[in-house]
């Protein structure tokens, strides 16, 4: 039987990694950095990644650790370079140290849309140009290339844009949360610029089951991927389809000057990379998931 150690249980992806590792019937420990499962899981355990001593603590004699623990955000300030590196970085760190010289264990890290400049209609293959803008991507970058220059196995899978939910009452979140969120309420959408920037979206029941599904596989070991979807999208588009669902409208504003100093532009995700190691498909469109929620 396979087990599992899932850090970030109580986050967005945690959460439905240890979700579906549970529909699976894959034995794992949940771990946090709060004091309480969100999902009531008996065997959680509450530890901060970034005190070594304590992760010592954990056996790390399984198949996978899910390294999902970590702060995401796109301020620059310097209390927030210090706090981000510590928690992503130095905790990252941490985890591959008590993962080392453990027989067929593999690290599983999400890595983002945000490390790749972005090009203009132009999909983004594994080994486009990269760029960091944040120090949430700068972060991102650093963990990908510590991985690569660890003695333990791991598989990166680079993320665009998740939406979703099979957990709770919230719909979605980010950008398209943002839209919803206002919509709901009976508010328009804004939306930057002309919105015609364009985005892969995937739904987080398609992430989580291509992660499963891949790391299964031997040849995915030592290597990073893109999960792709059924929807390349602008933002546009995607406000409009929140918009008609809850009748409310879109409108324009300027782009605020912090937001669009740290902008990426087109970031179009080709997958066919891990098309060529899994039967790899998925199951929603951003349109039809629209039109089934509340």
């Amino acid at each position: 039987m396979k087990t599992a150690i899932v850090f970030g249980a109580n986050g967005y992806l945690g959460r439905h990694i240890a979700y579906f590792l549970k529909e699976q019937n894959i034995e794992f420990v949940p771990v946090g950095l709060a004091p309480l499962s969100k999902d009531n899981y008996p065997n959680y355990i509450q530890i901060d990644i970034t005190d070594k001593e304590k992760l010592q603590q954990l056996d790390f004699n399984v198949d996978y650790v899910f390294a999902f623990a970590g702060l995401t955000g796109t301020g620059n300030s310097k209390e927030e370079i210090e706090k981000f590196t510590k928690v992503n970085e130095l905790g990252l760190s941490n985890i591959i140290e008590c993962c080392e010289g453990v027989d067929r264990l593999r690290v599983i890290f999400p890595s983002t849309r945000l490390v790749y400049k972005g090009v203009k209609n132009t999909p983004l293959i594994e080994g486009a140009e990269k760029e960091s803008k944040t120090i949430y991507a700068k972060n991102k970058l650093a963990c990908e290339k510590m991985l690569r220059a660890s003695n333990v196995d791991y598989t990166i899978f680079r993320i665009c844009v998740p939406y979703g939910n099979l957990l709770d009452q919230v719909y979605s979140y980010g950008t398209i949360g943002f839209f919803i969120n206002r919509a709901v309420k009976g508010e328009n959408i804004t939306i930057y610029g002309d919105g015609n920037l364009n985005r892969t979206f995937t739904h987080i029941s398609d992430i989580v089951k291509t992660i499963l599904k891949s790391i299964n596989i031997d040849s995915t070991l030592n290597d990073v991927y893109n999960i792709g979807s059924n929807d390349a999208l602008s933002l546009l588009e995607i406000a409009n389809l929140v918009a008609h669902k809850y009748s409310v409208k879109v409108d324009f504003i300027d782009w605020p000057p912090e937001q669009l100093k740290i902008e990426s532009g087109d970031t179009i995700f080709d997958d066919n990379k891990l098309q060529k190691k899994i039967d790899l498909s998925y199951d929603y469109s951003f349109k039809k998931w629209v039109e089934k929620i509340a």
